[in-house]
Order: structure tokens, then sequence, then C-alpha cells
């Protein structure tokens, strides 16, 4: 690694500012719904600081790759608040102060009601997604928004075909539309060989065609057959709250079609990276920058800070055990059905899960140490 230091800071720091957004997200919601928080940790494994406050006890363990907001009676078993002993006989004294009043009147997660604990599981992917639009203003701002213009069109490719001219702006991709040029990169690499629908300006009228993308043995990808993305929109004014929005929604997609290109059985486990692959983007990041200034590296962080915030929280969301997405299947079906699956049952489903993760991250974190000794 070219920048062993500034590689390991950058990493500690990236990815601090995302679990902490993460946590603080269901940290914020649980408490204005009166419940509970018993620890708000940053990292995994052994704590390094432990400091303890009227209510929550911040913890900051060893490896910072993971965070945790824990809530009282989470897993259905409620522990005694601060203050509280229990004698032999199994009675309950109490020796509350005024400081420690406001934290015994507050709920445990089971007994908020389920739209309060299902806000609380909710937000911390949406504090994700917002501390991704807040980096996103400070790129747009300086970089500008790269517009979906075509630059030129590929010989004898499916967009010549279909009628698409150099200039011409793409503005839909099968009903879907498009702001950045990387948006139509994402759909053109992510294609699988069906017909989509393409609509586009041309001198101020608008035209929809239709292609299907060539698939390039070379490559091993389809191509639509355009370049661009070298047309610029500048940013610094009102028009920045606009595009980082767009920014945050373009990562958004890449994600979100990228798990789904993954699922559909078209990636590897190479293209898969866990915190030593994010390491190794990181230290090359910083390498390939580095001659052009301090302050492109930084926004080259911000950019990957952004990537991971996104990543994180739609991965959050996915219907898996242990998941944020796995609770809050728990919590619809009891907001449905008007039913609640006992604590301790969900909870052997989400340890369960807990384990098959863990597995799998172990199985990535070798896969990763492995690619960087190639």
């Amino acid at each position: 690694m070219h920048s062993p230091i500034l590689t390991i800071v950058s990493f500690i720091i990236i990815f601090t500012v995302v679990v902490v957004s993460h946590e603080f997200g269901h940290y914020l919601i649980a408490r204005l719904n009166g419940i509970r928080v018993n620890e708000f940790s940053i990292g995994m494994g052994p704590a390094l600081f432990r400091k303890k406050g009227k209510m929550t006890e911040v913890v900051i363990r060893l490896l910072p790759i993971g965070g945790a907001c824990i809530f009282e009676g989470e897993d259905g078993k409620a522990s005694l608040p601060d203050g509280e002993e229990e004698t032999e006989d199994g009675e309950k004294t109490e020796k509350i102060d005024k400081e420690l009043k406001s934290s015994l009147e507050a709920k445990s997660f089971q007994e908020a009601p389920v739209w309060a604990r299902i806000a609380s599981v909710f937000a911390g992917p949406v504090f994700n997604v917002i501390l991704a639009y807040l980096l996103s203003l400070v790129i747009v701002w300086f970089c500008g928004a790269d517009l979906p213009v075509v630059g030129s069109v590929l010989e004898g490719y499916p967009a010549e075909a279909a009628g698409i001219q150099e200039g011409d702006t793409i503005i839909k991709i099968d009903n879907l539309h498009t702001h950045l040029w990387r948006e139509i990169m994402v759909h053109s690499y992510m294609s699988s060989g069906r017909e989509m629908s393409i609509t586009y300006l041309r001198d101020g009228q608008k035209y929809t065609t239709t292609l299907t993308p060539r698939y390039d043995e070379a490559e091993g990808r389809y191509y639509i057959g355009f370049s661009g993305g070298a047309e610029y929109e500048k940013c610094n004014n009102v028009k920045v709250l606009k595009y980082s929005w767009f920014e945050v929604r373009y990562w958004l997609v890449a994600t979100v079609e990228s798990l789904k290109y993954m699922v559909s059985g078209h990636a590897a486990l190479d293209d898969l990276a866990g915190p030593v692959g994010v390491a190794n983007i990181i230290d090359d990041t910083i390498e390939e920058t580095k001659p052009m200034g301090a302050f492109l590296v930084v926004l080259n962080m911000l950019n990957i800070a952004v990537l991971l915030s996104v990543n994180l929280g739609v991965l959050n969301l996915l219907p898996i055990p242990a998941l944020d997405g796995g609770r809050l299947l728990f919590l619809l079906f009891e907001a449905v059905s008007g039913r609640k699956i006992p604590p301790e049952k969900e909870g052997i489903v989400h340890l369960i899960g807990f384990v098959l993760l863990m597995i799998l991250m172990l199985v990535v974190l070798f896969n990763d140490i492995g690619r960087f000794f190639k």
C-alpha cells in the first residue's frame, strides 16, 4: 500500500462517520419516541472506551467496521434501570436521584407502539441517505454534475441504428428519468440484453426509440453504443440542492441495480468487497489523486463516503435476519396482523442471521486478502 498512514486514517474516519450517522438515526428517533437506549457503540470487538451517560453508555470498540444502538428490552428481556437493585427476596429497592428520573421514565423497546418501533429501526438507513445528501452538497458544489448528453455515437452499434445522434440529451431509459450521465452507464452495464426504451431530446423536441444492447465478448458486458459524460453543469449556486439529490439518487439506483445483477447470477465473489477491499480502493484513490492536490483527495474521500453510506442504508433494508430489514419484517407483520411474535423467538432468528452474516464477512475478508496479494 502506498500511503498506509493516510489510508488507515481515511478508512477510520469514513467508516466512523457512516456508522455514527446510521446509529444516531436509530438513537434519535428512539429517544423521540420515549424508548430507552442502553448502549450506543461504534465499532466491533473489544471495548477501548466507555462513557456512561444519564441513560446511554457510549462505547468505542477496536474494529471501526460496525456499530450498534441497543434498545432497552429489544430482545424481550428488560434490564433494571440504573439506581435499582434487586434484593435476594426478589424485591426491588429504588435509589433514584433527579438526574436519573428521566431515564427511568423511558419505555423499553417492546413497550413502545409498533409504529414507533418501526420508525426507530427505519431511521438508521434514512440517516445514511441524509448523510450522503449532505456530503454530496460539497462534492456537487465544487465538481458540478455530468449531464446525460451524448458525446459521440459508435458506428455499427445499436444506438446508431436506433437513430440517436451526438448532442442528444437522454431523459428516460425504460420510463426511468435520467439526470446524470452515470445513470445511463449503470443501465448499460447492468443490461442483460433485453430491449430498452430510450427517450431523448433533440432541438427541444422529444423522441422515443427502442434498442437492444450488444454483448461484447472481450469485455464480458453489453453496450448501447454511445459515449458522453463530458458536458457538465456548474452547481455552485442553488442548483446544488437539486443535483445533490440526483447524485444520491444515482448511488441508490446503482446499488439496487447491482444487487439485482448479483441475484440474477451475473456477479462473482470477486465483485464483493469487504473492509479490506474498501481500504484498497481508498489507497488506490489517494495514490491516483495525490499529484492533483490535497483538495481533490478530500473530494474523492467524500465520494467514497457517499457510496458507502448509501450502500449501508440499502443493504440494511434487505429482508435478512439481523439486519434492519429483517427486523422491519417482524414489525410490519405485527402492525398488519396485530399479533406480536415472541421476542425470544425473533431473537433466535436474528442470531442465526447474524452468524450467517459473520460467515459471509469472513469469506469476503479472505477473498479481499487474496486479491490484495495477487
